[in-house]
């Protein structure tokens, strides 16, 4: 059941994500000045939490999506929807903790300085 509800309200996100990207990108052709302060605001460390966020929207979006379609058309994926989920569930947290770190580790650097 919650995986179903991550799967619509993490559609949605990318969906919006999608929309504003296009947007921005749009305004290179109206405005070029415009589109280079858009593009100044995406450099500070809150955006890059956010994109954190959509790395892992995105990745999670994926694997629950494959997981539904062997469910559907795998005939035995019923019967082991569990375990596709709980392996899903692994695999995500295998991908997102290391590409958290290096999506993190140039903003912890830019704020708090290089360790070296």
């Amino acid at each position: 059941m919650w995986s179903w509800v991550a799967h619509r309200i993490t559609g949605v996100l990318i969906f919006f994500f999608l929309f504003a990207h296009v947007l921005d990108t749009a305004l290179v052709r109206v405005s070029p000045s415009s589109y280079d302060t858009v593009i100044a605001t995406y450099k500070n460390p809150v955006v890059n939490l956010l994109e954190v966020g959509l790395v892992a929207a995105v990745l999670f979006h994926a694997l629950n999506g494959i997981r539904i379609v062997l469910i559907d058309f795998w005939a035995s994926g019923p019967r082991f929807q569990r375990q596709m989920l709980y392996t899903e569930i692994v695999l995500w947290v295998i991908l997102v903790v290391p590409g958290t770190f290096y999506m993190l580790k140039h903003t912890v650097e830019t704020l708090f300085g290089s360790a070296s």
